[in-house]
């Protein structure tokens, strides 16, 4: 089965392997002890960030580290960015409607005063 990001971060306990291995690589079992489930779903958790390339696991003598690797996020944050671009205009153009009605109003209210 193939894996992307996408799928590899919906998941709030592999967000969270992500997080506490992106500032210094752990082991297997160091990372198992920060959750209360079993070994190996935290294993089964490393295989699918490793299978996606968000983790790669290097063999220090009888040890298994987990390191991360967050370039592959960038596939999350310029799928957020065509969103973020479409929202700043929609945004954008409200903010002009509504400085544009705010005109109109003063405009108006001023006029009703000459009277």
């Amino acid at each position: 089965m193939r894996r992307d990001v996408f799928q590899a971060i919906a998941d709030p306990t592999r967000r969270e392997i992500i997080n506490l291995i992106t500032h210094k690589s752990l082991n297997l079992n160091s990372v198992a002890e920060n959750f209360d489930i079993s070994r190996p779903a935290i294993s089964k958790h490393i295989k699918i960030l490793t299978e996606c390339g968000l983790v790669v696991i290097k063999q220090t003598g009888r040890e298994r580290f987990c390191e991360a690797r967050l370039e592959k996020l960038n596939e999350v944050s310029d799928w957020i960015e065509q969103y973020r671009k479409f929202w700043d205009s929609k945004l954008d153009a409200l903010e002009a409607y509504l400085d544009q009605l705010q005109t109109k109003t003063k405009k108006h209210v001023k006029g009703k005063r000459k009277h």
